[in-house]
């Protein structure tokens, strides 16, 4: 499974490298309707991102987390 939180998409596949392939075919196919009807940069404002042209950057900064494991014994 992959997520991408902060636009509210999420998606799966047999491994995760075949699931953050379809989430960004998810989100390519979704920005292109939401551009094409207009709605786009409002969806991006929206989930806290600035648009300049094609360009997309977040208004906050980022931090991304990698999965790991701790132990606590």
């Amino acid at each position: 499974m992959a997520r991408a939180p902060e636009l509210d998409f999420i998606s799966q596949g047999r491994t995760p490298e075949e699931a953050r392939k379809n989430l960004l075919e998810v989100i390519g196919i979704q920005f292109e309707e939401m551009k094409n009807i207009g709605t786009l940069d409002e969806y991006i404002q929206e989930c806290g991102f600035d648009t300049n042209g094609e360009e997309i950057t977040p208004q906050i900064e980022i931090i991304v987390f990698e999965k790991s494991v701790i132990s606590v014994s």
